[in-house]
């Protein structure tokens, strides 16, 4: 029987997968094979040595500490895309928010509590300091063109804007469905000096925080509106403050304010509502637990962010999965190993991912645990086990 905990409240359609008669569920089981987690912060938890994976029911592992998990041969998985819906939606309703100044509208409105009759009067007389522009042939601008971004550029071609986008390492299958309409930018900062609006959709890494800083802000159109429901250390906050009191930036909108965010007054925060809706809660979970399950029972790998993606059909009585350095030999000496013990390989499958290597092996028969061991005891092998 497999145990598999679960971090956070994960949706129940998700939760229904998982066999009673084949898998332990709960947020207090002991000793885990797997760990289903949303926001909850594992970065400081000690990994229990049963686990095997981690699945994330979203985009984002930064709640996950990720190079300890690979250290350890634990693969982590999230669902690109399950939510992807979601943030597209957010993303285009914070569009119209900013762009109408719709924010700051709405708040002013209720100031006129208590008015009585003349809540109309002022409404009509007060409304010219709220004017904003329509979006229709202005000139939108995504970064990153992934499962949200791509969403975003076809729903504002589809809304009448002039769409570029800019993704150096966009995936076949996400140019496949971006629509004709979007305009490919030469470089990064071509998009951000030739827009009036610009959606951020690029992962969180070394290379991408602090993406937008003081150099970036001077060379966008005076007056230009960013939204942000990627991460909110793809900005550098006290450059956005300069830029937006200097009307450089029109409007801000982010879905992860910080602190100094919530006293500038041209900043619209959303409290993290990109993935808030019952779809896409319901999504991610069922992405995430076919993902686990599919690990634990076949030991295939589909979205990882730590290994690579490795799946193969079972084609033997018994099959060995392997995460390994990936270094020269280790091929060489696991087979050397099945070979001494007459072990016969029916198919095999090898793929790597940076540093590490993982290897799925379908054997005709049996290994005994003293073979299974000394596999183990190889140099720069990470993790094995059957399946």
């Amino acid at each position: 029987m497999f145990k598999v905990q679960t971090l956070n409240n994960i949706s129940e359609k998700g939760l229904e997968l998982f066999p009673k008669k084949e898998y332990e569920v709960g947020e207090k089981v002991a000793e885990p094979d797997g760990i289903i987690v949303r926001s909850f912060k594992m970065n400081d938890m000690e990994l229990p040595a049963s686990l095997k994976a981690v699945a994330r029911a979203g985009a984002g592992v930064n709640n996950i500490p990720v190079a300890r998990c690979t250290e350890k041969g634990i693969v982590v998985f999230n669902t690109p895309g399950a939510n992807a819906n979601s943030v597209k939606e957010l993303v285009v309703s914070a569009l119209f928010l900013a762009s109408r100044n719709l924010f700051n509208a709405i708040a002013w409105v209720k100031t006129l509590q208590g008015k009585g009759d003349e809540v109309s009067k002022l409404v009509e007389k007060g409304k010219s300091q709220f004017v904003g522009p329509e979006i229709k042939g202005k000139k939108m601008g995504v970064v990153g063109l992934g499962a949200i971004g791509s969403m975003v550029a076809n729903d504002c071609v589809a809304l009448g804007m002039d769409v570029c986008g800019y993704d150096p390492f966009i995936s076949v299958e996400a140019a496949w469905g971006l629509s004709r309409e979007v305009k490919r930018a030469k470089s990064l900062d071509a998009l951000l000096a030739d827009c009036d609006y610009i959606s951020l959709h690029v992962p969180l890494t070394d290379d991408t925080k602090g993406y937008l800083s003081a150099k970036k802000f001077n060379l966008m159109k005076k007056g230009i509106v960013i939204l942000n429901f990627a991460r909110g250390e793809l900005i550098v906050t006290a450059d956005l403050k300069k830029a937006l009191e200097a009307g450089q930036v029109a409007a801000y909108v982010t879905d992860f304010p910080d602190d100094a965010m919530l006293g500038m007054e041209k900043v619209i925060p959303v409290p993290h509502l990109g993935a808030s809706t019952p779809e896409a809660e319901e999504n991610c979970a069922l992405m995430a637990v076919k993902q686990l399950k599919d690990f634990l029972e076949n030991g295939n790998i589909v979205n990882s962010v730590n290994f690579p993606n490795c799946e193969m059909p079972k084609s033997g009585n018994t099959r060995l999965v392997i995460a390994n350095k990936n270094v020269p030999m280790m091929i060489g000496q696991i087979t050397t190993v099945l070979a001494e013990k007459k072990i016969n390989i029916s198919d095999m499958l090898n793929r790597h991912k940076g540093d590490v290597a993982y290897n799925i092996i379908d054997i005709e028969g049996d290994i005994d645990a003293a073979a299974l061991e000394k596999i183990r005891k190889i140099d720069g092998i990470i993790m094995a086990r059957l399946v």
